[in-house]
């Protein structure tokens, strides 16, 4: 999955914002404010950070060692950086996806949640 596809398929997802917090090189998407993926712009290969669970973070890793790895300049225990442009399948990143984003949607105030909802 190229940067480009990875994107696209994140702003696809309700409720979520892309913007540039850090540096004009580190785009941020964001559900309801709050950070489900980084992806530096400038890194080659391409990589992206997610949020995952802490158990789930760690078989990852194991599984795909070198291409999962622990959270880049993020809590190694809740981020992984995955890289994008390699041996990993397109549904195993979106898969990635999904999972941080479900993580931080279900961390959401009930306020929040139905605002999503809402969308």
């Amino acid at each position: 999955m190229n940067v480009e596809d990875f994107r696209t398929y994140c702003i696809a997802k309700k409720g979520v914002t892309e913007e540039f917090p850090f540096d004009k090189d580190t785009l941020v998407f964001k559900v309801m404010g709050k950070m489900f993926a980084l992806v530096p712009l400038e890194r080659v290969p391409s990589q992206a950070n997610l949020k995952c669970d802490p158990e789930r973070a760690v078989a990852y890793r194991e599984t795909y060692d070198g291409l999962i790895t622990p959270g880049y300049h993020m809590s190694k225990k809740h981020w992984n950086t995955v890289v994008l442009e390699e041996q990993l399948p397109s549904a195993l990143i979106q898969e990635l996806i999904d999972h941080s984003y479900n993580l931080v949607v279900a961390g959401l105030t009930k306020k929040m949640k139905a605002e999503l909802n809402a969308l």
